[in-house]
């Protein structure tokens, strides 16, 4: 099973999510994308339960926040992570956020707090397992720094593409690599 964690004030209804929903279910491999809570230890429980009632492999494809989850689950569960544009301390970069948060589902806000920072903290995890992630980055991210993740995984499978922004522009051209690289056992739980 093959679960996608999308980002912030997003939803398993965002654009990278139904492009790989719709590759998924053409190679006809299982593939999940659920909408997950805007409160941190919400969408951790969520991700967590489901990656343990899929007892088996369980792989994780992670965007922005989604990445930073994926980073934490990797770790906790060794399975393997494909991190696109990833927050590396989305509790600093995620103070701009503080108020009423944007929905981009439905254009609805939501309160993000002090509290949700701090509980990002909890999970910021060492990497261990650099064999078990793909960090794909591009340059032109315009929300994060791509140098902080190009840092954190330069001894990992790593793309860094010139040019592109934050919700990386043509992901498509990866899905063959992304699914290839998945596809390499990991030791699961």
């Amino acid at each position: 099973m093959t679960i996608y964690i999308h980002g912030f004030g997003s939803s398993g209804e965002g654009t990278k999510a139904k492009l790989f929903r719709q590759y998924y279910k053409s190679i006809n491999e299982p593939f999940i994308a659920p909408s997950l809570s805007y409160i941190p230890t919400l969408a951790i429980q969520t991700l967590e339960e489901l990656i343990e009632s899929y007892n088996g492999e369980v792989k994780l494809i992670g965007s922005s926040l989604g990445g930073y989850y994926a980073i934490y689950l990797s770790e906790k569960y060794n399975v393997k992570a494909v991190l696109i544009n990833p927050a590396i301390f989305p509790y600093n970069s995620l103070e701009r956020a503080l108020g009423q948060a944007l929905s981009f589902y439905d254009a609805s806000h939501f309160q993000w707090i002090e509290f949700h920072l701090e509980n990002l903290k909890k999970y910021e995890i060492e990497v261990t397992c650099k064999e078990n992630f793909m960090a794909l980055l591009q340059t032109g991210d315009e929300v994060l720094d791509y140098k902080e993740a190009a840092d954190k995984f330069a001894d990992a499978n790593l793309i860094v593409e010139e040019g592109g922004n934050h919700g990386f522009e043509n992901i498509e051209k990866y899905f063959e690599e992304i699914r290839d690289f998945l596809k390499v056992k990991s030791n699961s739980f």
